[in-house]
């Protein structure tokens, strides 16, 4: 592991020695003058350690002279222009060494990990869509370690660190929808090889505790990358950063924004929080809604007895519940520098990410890129499990169509975020809208309406399921309408969800026309002429069209995945939810 960036206790207060000095710090009378004198050598020259004029007698007479030089010599007053030219010049400089000050506090605060510690063998990054967009997959670790203070803040009692949570958050490739997956503590996986403190590799183990990760090395930083090695070879996706929070980090968080509102279904007492204590205690938290930080921002994310069914299930949905409220808060303050600079001085401190993300700049810059992503398209799931004797087992196939939706960059409801209405218009278009979905035999516009005659519309047709044959079989419907087919191809990017018919300029009304062969399409702005672009609801409503040999994808398109398990979509939170909506957790 790499230590803290910069000087050793860079950005830190110093410690204090028995005694309740700092340690290291020189007594107030033997601060060193600019030559590097005490003051005792100041006093024995005959100059007071205050820096007065005892011992110069000449000190006086030049005071004298510069006085009346300062009389003969009168200063011209400065016009109201030169004063505000000079106060602005004055904040400014301010503003920025204090901006760099904080930027240098930042970067101090920041705990890189080994790099060389992630695995050689890694699932290739995600492709860019259409538009240049890359989604982005974010492992969030919470660090349960004594070192660093947290023993006081009720971190583990033993040596070494451990991790009660973990959330894989992909920021989809829209950057406009997000979802965080949590990953059971419990859950029984394969761990591949990692890498010890001393550069030795481990073996792979199997059939492990998923949390066991974080503790190969037995070190109180814990091991970051071994964990992240576990979850791309879990998943399969490619872990683009890693972010390790610990208490110390997450109490500093929660008081940096004020607060976050929680809600609870009944009172929760000391004996809730500590089972060992062996009786009921004084109340912690009342039922209902409350705002918690520091101390108690913690002890409501970790109590897990005394409220639902007191599984650790049921502390990883609450832990969600909580996750949204603060989005929350911090969205309702400002997704901008004023607001996340606080928030960063907080977390850093209690730190450690990738090497990637390892300044300020790009930490900053990450948080940035979020803030378009709305609330409600920020969703929380877990990944589908059932219990396995005292632990965890993650469900198949459900958990590898959940992963596979992600790889797609597939919404839970199965919408494909970097192809979506909203985001393919042309800039400054409305997004698209809902057509109706009369049958294929809806009459078409012609010229006595002063609209073009079917011939005349000039139809483009691409194939955006990765399956083939459907190409054909769409531009045959049109044929049939009447209208003119230009080609039939396939479209650019990932699978489609749902078909789109794009139209340019003066093409509203054609495009209307022919979306109504194609039930449940979408309208909007974007290219030239009209083009057809089908999703999977075409494929769904055309089983046979698959064989059809008349068009087929291209070479290495690939299948659409199978649909999130509603089990797991409709069992998912979104940021906005009522804080006091499914308070039982479990």
């Amino acid at each position: 592991m790499s230590g803290r960036r910069g000087s050793p206790g860079a950005g830190k207060s110093p410690r204090r020695a028995a005694g309740g000095s700092p340690e290291g710090r020189i007594p107030d009378g033997d601060i060193p003058d600019g030559r590097g004198r005490t003051a005792e050598e100041r006093t024995a020259q005959g100059r007071p350690a205050d820096g007065g004029h005892a011992g110069r007698p000449d000190q006086a007479g030049r005071a004298g002279r510069a006085s009346r030089t300062s009389r003969a010599k009168p200063k011209a007053k400065r016009s109201t222009k030169e004063k505000v030219l000079w106060a602005t010049a004055g904040c400014t400089a301010l503003l920025v060494l204090g901006g760099c000050a904080v930027y240098y506090r930042l970067n101090s605060n920041l705990t890189t990990f080994d790099g060389d510690a992630l695995s050689k063998d890694r699932p290739a990054a995600a492709a860019p869509d259409a538009q240049g967009r890359s989604p982005v997959n974010v492992l969030l670790i919470g660090s349960d370690s004594r070192g660093n203070g947290n023993s006081d803040l009720g971190g583990g009692g033993d040596g070494g660190a451990r991790s009660d949570t973990a959330i894989l958050l992909h920021v989809y490739a829209d950057h406009k929808h997000a979802v965080g997956i949590s990953i059971p503590r419990d859950s029984l996986v394969t761990i591949p090889a990692c890498k010890l403190p001393n550069g030795k590799w481990t073996k792979e183990q199997t059939n492990v505790m998923f949390n066991s990760a974080f503790s190969v090395g037995d070190t109180d930083q814990g091991n970051p990358a071994c964990t992240q090695n576990a979850v791309e070879k879990l998943t399969n996706l490619r872990v683009d950063h890693t972010i390790v929070v610990d208490f110390n980090g997450f109490a500093s968080m929660t008081k940096a924004v004020g607060g976050v509102e929680v809600c609870l279904p009944n009172d929760i007492h000391e004996g809730d929080l500590n089972p060992n204590l062996g009786k009921k205690g004084k109340l912690v938290f009342p039922k209902g809604k409350q705002k918690v930080e520091g101390q108690s921002a913690l002890d409501f994310v970790r109590v897990r007895h005394g409220i639902g069914d007191g599984s650790d299930i049921g502390r990883t949905k609450r832990q969600q519940a909580f996750l949204s409220s603060l989005i929350k808060e911090v969205k309702s303050r400002g997704m901008d520098p004023t607001t996340l600079l606080p928030l960063a001085d907080a977390a850093t401190k209690s730190l450690t990410v990738d090497p990637d993300l390892g300044s300020a700049a790009k930490l900053l810059s990450f948080a940035m890129s979020l803030k378009d992503v709305n609330l409600h398209d920020v969703k929380f799931v877990t990944a589908p499990w059932r219990y396995e004797g005292p632990r965890v087992a993650l469900l198949h196939p459900d958990s590898d169509q959940l992963w596979a939706a992600l790889k797609a960059d597939r919404t839970l409801d199965g919408q494909d975020a970097s192809a979506t209405a909203a985001d393919s218009a042309a800039p400054g278009t409305p997004a698209a809208e809902a057509t109706p979905s009369p049958t294929a035999t809806t009459p078409v516009p012609d010229a006595k309406s002063g609209e073009a005659k079917p011939a005349d519309v000039k139809v483009a047709v691409l194939n955006g399921t990765g399956a083939t044959g459907l190409g054909g079989k769409a531009a045959e419907a049109v044929k049939g309408a009447g209208y003119t087919v230009t080609s039939v191809g396939n479209a650019a990017g990932k699978p489609r969800a749902t078909t789109v018919v794009e139209y340019g300029a003066g093409e509203r009304a054609a495009a209307d026309a022919v979306a109504k062969l194609f039930p449940g399409a979408t309208v909007q702005a974007g290219g030239k002429g009209v083009s057809v672009v089908l999703g999977h609801d075409f494929a769904a409503a055309n089983p046979a069209g698959a064989a059809d040999p008349a068009a087929s994808a291209s070479p290495g398109a690939p299948a659409a995945p199978a649909p999130v398990p509603s089990s797991v979509a409709n069992a998912a939170r979104s940021a906005d939810d009522d804080p006091c909506a499914n308070v039982s957790y479990g």
